[in-house]
């Protein structure tokens, strides 16, 4: 059986979120009200999505 490495959700959110908008890791933290540190991270691949997060990335 072959098995499937899906992509980490930070992964996701630079490529098809910062990359287009050609936002910055701050820029993008101070827009979502969040650590310049905690969103490196999750875009890194170090941290998970927060309950809390997920919330402030759907509002963006």
């Amino acid at each position: 059986m072959e098995m499937y490495n899906p992509p980490h959700p930070g992964e996701i959110i630079r490529e098809d979120c910062l990359a287009p908008l050609k936002l910055t890791v701050t820029a993008a933290a101070e827009w979502l009200g969040v650590s310049r540190q905690s969103l490196s991270e999750l875009l890194n691949g170090r941290n998970g999505v927060s309950a809390e997060m997920a919330i402030r990335l759907e509002k963006a």
